[in-house]
């Protein structure tokens, strides 16, 4: 009777360890009943914000008579800008650079024999930050009006900036949580399940391109200053349950 019960127990606890395994393996391979989608968020928009820069300058073997001739051109690109529509305490005037001119002396037979000093080269340059776009991009296209008077100056290209970016980055972010969530929820329809708790939320790298331009996405992130009329979007990547 003894040996029987005891058969009995063993023959039971082979039964319960083998419904324990086999509950454990069939968790461990079980569905983690999940769905992941990433959600786009993009709009168009104009930049209101120009910043504009031009470098001019002037060489001579004095100095002095350089850093005077480079004073006049100051006051002449100064009365321009302000005969323009520029205030005078909106013009930024950057600290003169000084440059050493030389050229490379050798002889009739190729030898190197040093550098000769031909004088100096003094430049400055003038910057404009206007929400005025439209009259600062008039400007930068008629600035070289000044060759005229004997300025030697270099127009750069202007740079668009947007001023409300940070509000444009919490809209964007919104809208691509919008449609994560809206791709997650089609997605749960048409598999029968409902959707559950938000498990997880990344964000992407928000990215400024100009607009109809073939600029590539960067991993670090875009932020195009050359175009007054870009295109701002950011990724939401977002993980829920199902039900």
């Amino acid at each position: 009777m003894k040996n029987n019960l005891s058969a009995i127990l063993f023959a039971s606890s082979i039964i319960i360890a083998a419904i324990v395994l086999g509950n454990a393996f069939m968790n461990r391979n079980a569905s983690d009943g999940t769905i992941s989608v990433t959600g786009l968020g993009k709009t168009d928009f104009t930049s209101d914000l120009i910043v504009w820069e031009a470098r001019f300058s002037k060489e001579n073997p004095d100095l002095k008579l350089s850093y005077a001739d480079l004073e006049k051109d100051k006051a002449i690109v100064s009365a321009y800008l302000v005969e323009k529509g520029i205030r005078a305490d909106q013009l930024v005037f950057s600290a003169v650079e000084t440059y050493r001119n030389t050229k490379t002396n050798y002889s009739v037979n190729g030898n190197y024999l040093g550098e000769e000093f031909t004088g100096y080269r003094l430049s400055q340059s003038v910057q404009i930050s206007l929400s005025d776009v439209a009259k600062v991009e008039k400007i930068s296209r008629e600035i070289t009006e000044l060759l005229n008077k004997g300025v030697q100056l270099y127009s750069e290209q202007p740079r668009y900036y947007y001023k409300e970016l940070e509000d444009l980055k919490i809209e964007m972010v919104s809208r691509a949580t919008e449609n994560a969530l809206v791709r997650a929820e089609k997605i749960a329809e048409n598999s029968g399940a409902k959707l559950g708790e938000l498990i997880s939320a990344d964000m992407g790298i928000f990215q400024i391109t100009g607009q109809n331009s073939n600029e590539d996405y960067s991993w670090g992130g875009v932020y195009n200053t050359s175009s007054k009329e870009k295109t701002a979007s950011i990724t939401m990547k977002l993980s829920y349950k199902v039900k």
